[in-house]
């Protein structure tokens, strides 16, 4: 188990306002603050995973509950496709990681509004950033969607960036919501409500047709 490098900012932040509430009110009025840091501590966690190493398997990106499966088109895949939709709670892991080992072909960052990531439409109205992920056997794409809590998407690629499968690639601040569309040929293993745990659960399978 690590710690993401932002979480030891916010959490210092919360031990200094610890420390003068302490200091200029009285002790008791620094638990709050204390607590808050920990819990810093807490959600920027990122625990060790053991990564499927068979390039026909397709791992989560994110750590959740599956809210939808559905069929969708896509532009960078130009065939049709399944959209999984991974809802975060605020007590999920929220470090992101490739699905699958691949170069970075497209990247777009789409400002928008802050809605509950429960909201159907979240992925269209939402802020969000999207890479879409290219390797010899397919193209996948994956969304971090931006929620009424989650106000910051963080990414640490850009474009011709290469991935290995469950490679951390970025984060989302308190709460949000993680979608990745694959091929409608790729076999789909998980279903609606099923918890993931991202570079870990085992999303879909290639076809050997």
């Amino acid at each position: 188990m690590s710690i993401i490098r932002e979480g030891f900012y916010f959490a210092g932040g919360a031990l200094l306002a610890a420390f003068l509430l302490g200091a200029l009110v009285n002790p008791y009025a620094a638990i709050p603050a204390v607590v808050l840091a920990c819990y810093c501590l807490y959600f920027f966690r990122n625990p060790a995973r053991k990564i499927p190493a068979d390039p026909s398997l397709i791992v989560s990106p994110a750590d959740g509950t599956v809210q939808d499966i559905v069929p969708v088109e896509d532009d960078f895949i130009h065939a049709p496709c399944n959209k999984i939709i991974i809802f975060l709670s605020v007590f999920d892991v929220h470090v992101n990681r490739s699905p699958i080992a691949g170069e970075i072909k497209i990247q777009k960052y789409v400002c928008g509004r802050f809605r509950p990531t429960y909201k159907d439409s979240v992925g269209f109205e939402n802020e969000r950033h999207l890479i879409g992920i290219e390797n010899e056997k397919l193209r996948v794409t994956v969304t971090q969607i931006a929620g009424i809590l989650a106000r910051r998407i963080v990414s640490w690629v850009t474009l011709d960036d290469t991935l290995e499968k469950g490679e951390l690639y970025g984060l989302i601040r308190f709460g949000s919501c993680t979608e990745i569309v694959m091929p409608a040929s790729v076999e789909v293993l998980v279903k609606k409500g099923q918890k993931v745990r991202g570079g870990e659960t085992i999303v879909g399978r290639i076809s050997n047709n």
